[in-house]
């Protein structure tokens, strides 16, 4: 109410501050500027003549604007505005922050385009999303001089590198130096020819990667005399043949052993050569190889670092053994490992984790004739058994020939039991001279019934009854004598290390 009486008595300063105002464009022009063209031209005319401001309109009396008692409105008139008002959102609660617009503004200035101050904004459309169009403007416009240096220059590196590269592969082809060089490629002679070029370039280029896929030396076994080791070498895997690992949840990692490996290594030790050949690397098999041979029956692991990498395949080259091949036996579970060497393999299914397996232990017989019986050439012998299953095709052989042995024995002795029996012997290149050890001869076998094999076989038996009592009369002996040296190198390697360190900085000790 208060404001409704108070705006009638501001009324007339309102207008005089409006007829100022026009008192004012008339005595500054550019007053007429803010007017529209025909009041402008109007009042250039009527420059000089008498201008008479317009009059202020009277306002009666019975407006409701300065009527202090307004009527309160009708329903009727109340209505009509109200159907034409749109329904108003709600407002934002500001009570949780002011409302971020930053969205909607990038997500317009994507549609848009970026701003370019030197063009006409209603022109933006016709730019591309990188902000270069195709206007009067070109694309090197848009490039600086450096950016052309730097394009310049990748062009020189990049013709420089194919020059080199060029001139590299055509010195790699070029002829042997050496003969010694000549002498390891002997299926790469020298001489001038396109073919004869690739081939050297091919060779020089294998030994050059030769260090990440070949073996680390090229014996991985020393030299030793025949005489005092056992002739035969049987190569054996660790990865589902001697041990199978899995992994659970509850558990984890965890490893099983084959069951009857500690009386196949035991036995199998005094004919052959053992041999670990292993793909997996050394930090993770030389754990598992200290609990399944404690006592050192393996007189060599080899692992991953000595095989062959090629195709994707770790392959097991028996070449690198440093042995003779017609006496090395491989025995592993895939026959991707002895892609070089098939000869020499037998591949077996592969151990899951039976406890009653016994693929392994029915092995030991056919490995015990083949060095008992001193073969040769094993890579025969494995051949005459390819496609069979070897325990069940031995035990089938061994039968026939016992059946053979009997019968012939027996016809000796009808004919002449004593001459008979040392004739056979002899036959056999057998001597009749008692052994060191008090065992019989085998011409006493022969007389008692027993085949030369069966001979062999008792003397295995009881040698491995040897093995083992000495095991359990010095076993733990041994583990202690092992781990003091253990522990005696490893602490002659960190007094060396430690010596080296000092030694750097020149705070040696005196005996260094």
């Amino acid at each position: 109410m208060l404001s409704r009486a108070v705006l009638p008595l501001t009324r007339p300063n309102v207008l005089a501050s409006a007829v100022r105002a026009s008192a004012l464009s008339r005595s500054f022009p550019y007053a007429a500027y803010k007017l529209s063209p025909g009041i402008q031209q109007r009042a250039k005319s009527s420059k000089g003549k008498n201008f008479r401001a317009p009059q202020p309109k009277e306002f009666a009396a019975e407006q409701p604007e300065f009527d202090t008692k307004a009527e309160p409105k009708t329903a009727e008139s109340s209505e009509a505005p109200e159907a034409e008002q749109t329904p108003q959102k709600p407002l934002p609660d500001l009570t949780q922050g002011i409302p971020s617009t930053l969205a909607a503004e990038l997500e317009g200035r994507m549609k848009k385009g970026p701003l370019n101050l030197t063009e006409d904004p209603t022109q933006s459309e016709e730019y591309s999303e990188e902000g270069k169009g195709g206007g009067d403007i070109p694309k090197g416009g848009y490039e600086t001089s450096l950016d052309r240096r730097k394009a310049r220059m990748a062009n020189i590196m990049y013709a420089a590198m194919l020059l080199a590269g060029v001139a590299g592969v055509g010195y790699l082809g070029r002829n042997w130096e050496t003969e010694d060089e000549e002498r390891v490629h002997p299926e790469t002679p020298s001489g001038w020819g396109l073919g004869l070029w690739y081939s050297r370039v091919k060779a020089r280029m294998s030994d050059l990667t030769s260090y990440y896929k070949d073996p680390a030396f090229p014996k991985l076994l020393p030299d030793e005399d025949a005489e005092m080791r056992q002739p035969y070498t049987l190569v054996l895997s660790l990865e589902d043949l001697l041990v199978h690992s899995e992994w659970s949840r509850e558990h984890g990692w965890r490893v099983a052993k084959r069951p009857g490996v500690d009386y196949f290594l035991r036995y199998l030790n005094q004919y052959y050569e053992l041999v670990l050949f292993t793909s997996v690397p050394s930090m993770m098999a030389d754990q598992v190889l200290r609990k399944l041979d404690p006592y050192r029956i393996i007189r060599w692991p080899l692992f991953r670092e000595a095989t062959r990498y090629k195709d994707g395949e770790y392959i097991k080259d028996l070449a690198y053994l440093n042995r003779d091949l017609s006496k090395v036996i491989l025995l592993d579970t895939k026959e991707e490992h002895a892609r070089y060497q098939p000869e020499n393999a037998i591949v077996m299914d592969k151990w899951t984790g039976d406890p009653k397996d016994k693929e392994l232990v029915a092995l030991i017989p056919f490995l015990e004739y083949l060095a008992g019986m001193g073969v040769e050439d094993v890579r025969t012998v494995l051949k005459s058994f390819d496609g069979s299953a070897i325990p069940v095709e031995f035990a089938k052989r061994e039968k026939a020939m016992r059946e053979r042995f009997e019968k012939e024995l027996a016809e000796e002795q009808k004919k002449k039991p004593n001459r008979g029996l040392a004739n056979f012997a002899s036959a056999l290149g057998l001597k009749s001279a008692r052994t060191l050890d008090g065992e019989t001869t085998p011409s006493e076998g022969l007389a008692q019934g027993k085949m030369l094999w069966d001979q062999i076989r008792e003397r295995g038996q009881k040698n491995y009854e040897m093995v083992e009592a000495e095991i359990r009369m010095n076993g733990e002996k041994w583990l202690a004598e092992m781990a003091a040296e253990e522990e005696k190198a490893r602490q002659e390697q960190m007094q060396s290390m430690k010596g080296s360190f000092t030694g750097m900085f020149g705070s040696g000790s005196k005996e260094q």
